[in-house]
């Protein structure tokens, strides 16, 4: 049986957007059934056109669906994604995670896989709060947080043991091999993972 993947992110200039469909590729390479999904944006329109690179990714993903939580309910693992606010998750996301709660109650949330990845527009700028913080709501699920850790050599070049991480600097810096390296490390630990997981769950 494949393993059923959501990757559910936010992703304002696109940064994200660009770790998020590397991931689901991986995921998808590796057999996985995948769903691509984002947290439906709250900022206002105006804001959104005030900035080109903003508007421009809105526009660019028009067609991928946003997330719902009976998306989450279908997954064996969630990887979420976001850019850091002041060293937390967006908004966007943290407003997705807000409506597990009906999940949560019902015990639907435990027992799942789940990882996480982020930007910051600065070296040091929040990459591993916001994934410490992020992984805060899995432990109140009941969920199992699986990192990338140094499992693999390619991993001392990123540094980052607790997911995927990116400085994007204000644009500047594009999504590069290091950055995608990592996370098809990190996507194929989660798929391995959750396999062995629901083996030991069906035995």
């Amino acid at each position: 049986m494949s393993i059923k993947l959501a990757i559910v992110y936010y992703s304002s200039t696109g940064t994200i957007t660009e770790i998020a469909k590397e991931m689901a590729e991986t995921a998808e390479k590796a057999g996985a059934e995948v769903r691509l999904l984002k947290a439906a944006e709250l900022a206002p329109q105006a804001a959104i056109d005030s900035n080109p690179a903003w508007a421009a990714n809105h526009a660019a993903t028009a067609d991928i669906p946003v997330a719902t939580p009976a998306d989450v309910e279908w997954a064996d693992a969630v990887i979420f994604g976001t850019p850091t606010r002041f060293g937390n998750m967006s908004s966007q996301l943290k407003q997705f995670i807000d409506t597990l709660g009906g999940l949560w109650a019902q015990g639907k949330l435990a027992d799942k896989v789940y990882s996480a990845f982020v930007s910051t527009a600065t070296s040091h700028g929040g990459q591993e709060s916001t994934l410490l913080a992020l992984y805060n709501s899995i432990h109140h699920f009941g969920g199992i947080v699986v990192t990338p850790g140094y499992t693999d050599p390619a991993k001392f070049v990123d540094g980052n043991p607790y997911g995927t991480s990116h400085v994007d600097a204000q644009g500047n810096n594009p999504v590069n091999d290091t950055t995608r390296t990592a996370a098809r490390i990190q996507t194929e630990r989660v798929i391995k993972l959750t396999a062995a997981l629901n083996r030991g769950l069906a035995g």
